[in-house]
């Protein structure tokens, strides 16, 4: 559904009375396509105390195919950066913090519309309580800059908990177009277990890999799957048997296979595994329902279709999938939780539960999966995202949801699919255990 008021603000009549009124004035993000595949202009390498590894980080920038300036005397004469990358790895304590302010003071305003600022940090240090405090003011350094910067620009927190050259994902991710609806985000890029490996071609990582979506005939399922096969997977969609029409459509359209299943079925995972006998390399799990209503209203079933759906198969399916060695070893497992898990919603305390429960989930397992089956376990959190879904919702319960964030207005499910596609990548080794917001920084949570 269209979003008429972002379109009126991009009218000079719109800029106009918004402007005088006080009303959000959302800008039009720069998302990935074809045409415009990455920003084109200046990132600048900033710095905050004297970092370890500034050259290999200056290095894994270069990559990103931007124009590096990475002098604090250049950098505040750059018109229009595209992009700042603070590192703050070595910030120990309020002096070093300040060093932040310093980088960005005097370049955070002429940063160009829909940029990017990402703020390297590193773990609290348990041991050390004034580099703890440093790095965790780093955290709500970020969050309210995203919330004030504006014109489309999103800041993200990268903590650094292994080897720098185990970023590179992540920083080509969120200094892309794909990371458009991401913002105000907290990723941990850790150790893996063996050797990180890259993707050959940057453009294409899930190139000879075997990906399997669920609920993927309509909505974020299918732009997920569309996106996966974008970036060079072969794809396998699941959905439930009546919706097998729509699924075959899709199917057909991606030059994927599709697997009308009901995923609460007590055998889902066995049949999984026996529809891919040689394994995958990428499980989505994005098959969801909503079944609202207050508490003191909603009957049992409700109550426990919606945990069956969105809880207890992405559980079953899972062990069995794992338990039969189904997931091959470097593969990732990318579940769907959602702002509502997170910051709860009235009349969704089935839904909020179920999708807490995947935060759970993800927390718990991740370790283990990575130590046992080489395998990587995320989460996405979407927050308001423009479906049919929530084009049925009424119009001021549906304005509020697209504008109560930074970005001031909705997602679309293409960002999500971004998401989930980063998390998919080979090179995301060092990503695991990370539930990202899909959200624009939404105001309702952390």
């Amino acid at each position: 559904m269209a979003d008429r008021y972002l379109n009126f603000t991009g009218t000079a009549p719109g800029r106009f009375l918004t402007r005088r009124l006080g009303l959000p004035q959302p800008a039009p993000l720069h998302r990935f396509s074809a045409e415009r595949p990455r920003f084109e202009g200046k990132l600048l390498h900033l710095t905050a105390g004297e970092p370890a590894h500034r050259e290999e980080l200056g290095k894994l920038l270069a990559g990103t195919g931007l124009d590096v300036v990475s002098t604090a005397a250049t950098a505040s004469q750059a018109e229009h950066p595209v992009a700042a990358v603070v590192d703050a790895t070595a910030v120990t304590g309020l002096d070093t913090l300040a060093d932040v302010h310093a980088a960005l003071h005097p370049v955070v305003r002429s940063l160009a519309a829909g940029g990017r600022v990402i703020v390297l940090g590193a773990l609290p240090s348990p041991d050390d309580h004034h580099q703890a405090a440093a790095q965790q003011g780093l955290e709500g350094f970020v969050r309210s800059l995203g919330k004030e910067i504006g014109r489309g620009r999103t800041v993200n927190l990268v903590r650094v908990a292994g080897p720098v050259a185990g970023a590179e994902s992540t920083l080509r991710f969120l200094l892309s177009p794909k990371s458009a609806y991401v913002s105000g985000q907290v990723i941990q890029v850790g150790a893996t277990e063996g050797e990180l490996t890259l993707p050959e071609n940057w453009d294409r990582p899930l190139a000879g890999r075997t990906a399997l979506v669920t609920g993927a005939a309509r909505g974020i399922g299918e732009a997920v799957a569309e996106t996966l096969v974008r970036d060079g997977a072969e794809v396998v969609l699941l959905d439930v048997p009546s919706a097998e029409a729509d699924l075959a459509k899709v199917a057909e359209r991606l030059g994927g296979r599709a697997l009308p299943l009901d995923i609460t079925a007590a055998d889902a995972g066995e049949r999984i595994a026996e529809f891919v006998p040689d394994g995958l390399d990428v499980l989505v799990h994005n098959a969801g329902i909503t079944r609202d209503r207050r508490l003191a209203n909603m009957p049992a079933e409700r109550w426990s279709s919606v945990l069956e759906v969105n809880l207890a198969s992405v559980l079953r399916t899972t062990d069995a999938l794992l338990e039969a060695g189904a997931v091959r070893r470097g593969g990732s497992i990318v579940a769907t939780a959602s702002i509502a898990g997170i910051a709860g919603n009235t009349g969704q305390t089935n839904y909020a539960a179920s999708k807490a429960g995947i935060v759970g989930l993800v927390r718990s397992l991740a370790p283990r999966a990575a130590a046992e089956h080489g395998v990587t376990v995320n989460a996405v959190a979407p927050g308001f995202i423009e479906t049919k879904m929530t084009a049925a919702v009424p119009l001021f319960i549906r304005e509020a949801g697209r504008r109560m964030n930074s970005l001031g207005q909705g997602g679309l499910p293409v960002d999500v699919a971004e998401t989930t596609s980063w998390f998919a990548s080979p090179g995301s080794g060092a990503v695991n255990g990370q539930v990202v917001r899909v959200c624009g920084q939404s105001l309702l949570g952390a």
